[in-house]
């Protein structure tokens, strides 16, 4: 598996998707869980708004009613659905439509009571009011809450004392309470700073008469609580303590609700009305101060503020906050089914990544194992055979060529072995005509006289030239083939060339013309292979013009201009078939089908042809037309010619 191209695909497809998968779970869920604790942080701070409006309303009104136009409004601000109901799940209010409305989750995102504080969320809010320890709302205040006339005159006197207080250097202020009530706050929260002063603060601290029944009210309530265990009673403070008296207390607010120590002070002396009130209100004792007992009275009072507020406030109802769609915002957190989902998906992405790599690798190695068996297989001398070709792509393109080399190789081995067919012919030939004299030279049936030596001679002139070609031909596809390259002018090269083929085209009964214009065109090439390549076209030429034909050679520079001289050798005589047009510059290769040496050459003259023009670093090709004549065009390059 290791040399399998198959398997490094896969090994290589696998960690590169296990190191993907991996590093994006784990970018994603750093991400996605510092933006869900971002939202769940901003969810949570708007919900405590909504909290702690809604709190607001029902400490301040007995009923729910009119609370739909608050639910409206803190819906519009916070962008979600605020619903409220009853704990029967009867709606109070909504903000979303009630036609197109979601069913409400099964669980509450909170409880509004007034009585029964959830104390995360009222931390959070942004009221600013704190939180009793009984858990009761401080804006709650029920029964305590002052008339206008009450409020207006504790005004009057608050505002005074702020005066007298600012005149002695003290600043201070004026704080309305939950309840109506002012109050004077000192900057710094240091009222033991206003004790030097004339400016006495203990007349706003007097309860009302409205506040002190609201008091004897719960004092009733917690002594009655008490009584049920078996304990005494207790006279309750106006901060809701029990004991001596603070020295600065709002009437109705809770203190800590815890015991005060009392101090010192003269028995008072009995009068009519406080013997009446002994006759009607709850005896009233100082209670001995254990932590067991200081417990019990805590628990009593805040039952009693519980049940005389109970009145005042609005029943505890549901609170429901989601999305504008009605759906509640889910929370996320690395928990084990969270990491197990993670891990699921991971190991679904990769394997599925393996999947993909196994069937994409299948397919590119399936068409490589066919180039492989082909190749072998030709190695082993079989006939080449063709792969099949898949597609278009990489692969594809290299089935394509790998097929076009296995014909251009069955093309070749063809040629090779008809190349060796043709040559022992043509070597046969003049080599038996030479056996064939000197045997009957040797049995006394022919005299060596000058005649039988000239059929001899030009029998091993042809076949020198035979071999000659084929050197040539074998120096050309070696990339051997030296030249000597000098400045040639083409016209003068063309009338030598003309020179030496005009006995034989004059004996043919052909004209034999050259048109190059004087000095013509220059190019840098060897002339005596040169020659040699366009004495070769002629010689073909004059050999298939009929008497009274003509031979044209000629040349000139292209029009483009870029310096290539172009060089014509055209006849008049049978042209050539276009099936065998292609095949005229192949070695071997003789439009005679009798191969009969009196009309056709050895066949090797047009290749050596091309051989020669491509070593200059030119082309050669050929166009006829049977009947009417042919013309093979070398295109050289060329250099800027000499002279005027």
């Amino acid at each position: 598996m290791r040399r399998s191209l198959l398997g490094r695909l896969l090994a290589v497809s696998a960690l590169v998707a296990a190191c993907s998968v991996a590093a994006t779970a784990w970018i994603a869920v750093q991400t996605t869980s510092g933006a869900i604790k971002q939202e769940q942080g901003q969810n949570l701070t708007a919900d405590a708004r909504i909290y702690d409006t809604l709190l607001d309303y029902a400490a301040r009104n007995p009923t729910w009613d009119g609370v739909g136009s608050t639910v409206r409004e803190l819906a519009r601000e916070s962008g979600r659905r605020v619903a409220l109901t009853t704990q029967g799940r009867q709606p109070l209010a909504d903000s979303a439509t009630a036609a197109t409305a979601p069913a409400l989750p099964p669980q509450a995102s909170a409880v509004v009571d007034a009585l029964s504080v959830d104390t995360v969320l009222a931390a959070r809010g942004t009221d600013g009011q704190g939180t009793a320890a009984d858990r009761i709302d401080p804006r709650a205040v029920g029964p305590f809450r002052l008339s206008a006339a009450d409020s207006k005159t504790l005004r009057r006197t608050a505002d005074d004392k702020v005066e007298c207080l600012n005149r002695a250097g003290i600043a201070s202020d004026v704080v309305v309470g939950a309840s109506g009530r002012p109050r004077v706050q000192i900057v710094g929260n240091d009222p033991e700073r206003a004790l030097g002063t004339r400016c006495d603060l203990a007349a706003l601290d007097t309860p009302t008469r409205s506040e002190q029944k609201a008091l004897d009210a719960l004092t009733g309530l917690a002594d009655a609580c008490l009584k049920r265990q078996g304990r005494e009673g207790v006279q309750l403070n106006s901060d809701l303590s029990w004991g001596d008296p603070a020295s600065s207390t709002v009437p109705g607010e809770p203190g800590p609700l815890v015991p005060r120590v009392p101090l010192p002070a003269p028995a008072p002396v009995p009068t009519p009305r406080d013997a009446l009130a002994e006759d009607t209100a709850p005896s009233v004792v100082t209670p001995e101060r254990t932590g067991e007992n200081d417990r019990a009275i805590a628990s009593c009072v805040s039952a009693a503020r519980s049940e005389q507020l109970s009145s005042y406030v609005a029943s505890p109802a549901l609170l429901f906050i989601g999305d504008e769609g009605g759906a509640t915002l889910p929370g996320f957190d690395l928990s084990p089914a969270n990491t197990a989902r993670i891990a699921g998906a991971a190991a679904l992405v990769l394997a599925l990544t393996v999947g993909a790599s196994v069937f994409a690798g299948a397919r590119l190695v399936r068409p490589l194992h066919a180039l492989t068996g082909a190749a072998q297989r030709m190695r082993d001398g079989e006939q080449p055979e063709s792969v099949p070709v898949s597609g278009d792509d990489e692969v594809g393109r290299l089935a394509a060529a790998f097929n076009d080399m296995s014909a251009h190789r069955a093309r070749l081995e063809e040629q090779r072995k008809a190349m060796v067919s043709d040559v022992a012919h043509e070597l046969r030939t003049p080599l038996s005509n030479i056996r064939g004299w000197l045997e009957a030279a040797q049995d006394g049936l022919a005299d060596p006289d000058p005649a039988f030596v000239s059929s001899l001679l030009e029998e091993a002139v042809l076949l020198q030239h035979i071999i000659d070609d084929l050197q040539d031909l074998a120096a050309a596809d070696a990339g051997v083939l030296r030249l000597h390259p000098e400045s040639v002018e083409i016209r003068e090269l063309l009338s030598q060339v003309a020179a030496a083929h005009q006995a034989r085209a004059e004996n043919a009964g052909v004209t034999l013309a050259v048109t190059a214009t004087a000095p013509g065109p220059a190019l840098l090439a060897d002339p005596v292979r040169l020659r040699q390549a366009v004495g070769n076209l002629v010689s073909n030429a004059v050999r298939h013009t009929s008497e009274g034909g003509r031979v044209t050679l000629r040349a000139y520079a292209r029009e483009e201009g870029d310096g290539t001289v172009l060089v014509e050798v055209t006849d008049t005589g049978s042209g050539i078939p276009s099936d065998d047009l292609p095949r005229v510059f192949d070695r071997f290769w003789r439009a005679e089908k009798s191969r009969s040496r009196r009309t056709g050459g050895s066949g090797l003259g047009l290749a050596i042809v091309r051989k020669l023009v491509e070593a200059h670093g030119g082309t050669v090709d050929a166009t006829s037309v049977e009947g009417e004549g042919s013309t093979f065009v070398l295109r050289l390059p060329g250099t800027t010619p000499s002279g005027p």
